[in-house]
């Protein structure tokens, strides 16, 4: 993918992933810079990452598409940024996570349940008048269900922002991330803002 469209005329995102110092204002810096550059954060996921005293970001990131192609270069210049890498072009796997807290009286407890399986979701919480749900998955995915459920009385959604890593190498000597398989193998993967974020 190139660029993509995220609705907003003239604009392009892209998807980076940063690995950064695990210190008090990193983000507040790394929000400055996007600030400065006139870049908006569409998305944004961090936490502790497998190496100790590091953690791992995950933007989406929009703006101009000569000026938001530049974002991880820009970001290579902080000094608490170890590593970043733009993945919009590459082969990736990515998810949203949400939870979602809807009214739920025991008249129609048993239909919110039957589109819980029907979007394979699962049912953290149960009180005597809400359940809460937990989903992932794409944006359009997620969507869907909150538009559903609204009938039902939603009393509360929080959504985080995309994490993503590139897809493993599934022919020995390819680089991660690679969109060339094997051959007579179709795997071309393209993700989009409403992707599901799965194959």
């Amino acid at each position: 993918m190139t660029t993509s469209n995220n609705g907003t005329s003239g604009f392009a995102q892209r998807t980076i992933i940063a690995l950064v110092q695990d210190r008090p204002g990193v983000l507040a810096r790394i929000s400055g810079l996007f600030r400065r550059r006139g870049f908006n954060i569409a998305s944004l996921a961090v936490g502790r990452s497998e190496n100790p005293g590091l953690s791992r970001m995950t933007f989406v990131v929009e703006g101009p598409p000569h000026v938001v192609q530049h974002v991880a270069a820009q970001l290579d210049r902080l000094v608490e940024v170890v590593e970043v890498q733009d993945i919009t072009e590459q082969n990736i796997v990515w998810r949203e996570l949400a939870l979602i807290k809807v009214n739920a009286p025991s008249e129609s407890r048993s239909e919110i349940l039957e589109l819980a399986g029907v979007f394979r979701v699962n049912v953290i919480d149960i009180g005597a008048k809400s359940l809460t749900m937990e989903i992932t998955g794409g944006r359009n995915k997620i969507n869907s269900l909150i538009e559903l459920l609204r009938q039902f009385g939603i009393r509360e959604v929080i959504r985080t922002g995309r994490v993503a890593t590139l897809r493993g190498a599934l022919i020995e000597g390819q680089e991660e991330g690679a969109h060339a398989l094997a051959e007579n193998v179709q795997h071309f993967y393209t993700p989009t803002a409403g992707d599901s974020g799965s194959v």
